[in-house]
């Protein structure tokens, strides 16, 4: 009888400052960030793409980087409207909906949010 192996290898990942953890971090898979930056682009119209474009960039390549309270408080709109399309996967929607609940938070504290990338061991 074959059984998967309850430890699994350490993958990639983003970790986002204003979480919802006790050190104040989420982590999430960054295959998974990058996957969803496709649904950014298409939770708007063709034409209003230009408005989104930075955010799907962020994305789609994850870096150590930077958003100041401004620029979070407009992710986390954009990623809001993202996590609440119709057609998205739960588990999608439920990053989406976690990463603008951080960003809000940031935003409400007028603190820059920020990302950084953690690479598997």
């Amino acid at each position: 009888m074959s059984r998967k192996p309850a430890i699994h290898d350490a993958e990639p990942s983003v970790v986002v400052s204003h979480g919802a953890d006790f050190f104040g971090q989420d982590r999430h898979l960054l295959k998974e960030v990058a996957a969803l930056a496709a649904w950014v682009e298409n939770s708007v119209p063709y034409n209003d793409r230009q408005a989104v474009a930075p955010l799907a960039a962020a994305l789609e390549h994850p870096e150590p980087r930077t958003f100041p309270a401004a620029d979070a408080a407009l992710v986390s709109e954009q990623l809001l409207k993202v996590s609440r399309a119709r057609h998205l996967k739960p588990r999608a929607s439920a990053l989406a909906r976690a990463l603008a609940d951080a960003a809000a938070r940031a935003a409400a504290d007028g603190e820059p949010w920020e990302w950084t990338v953690e690479a598997a061991a």
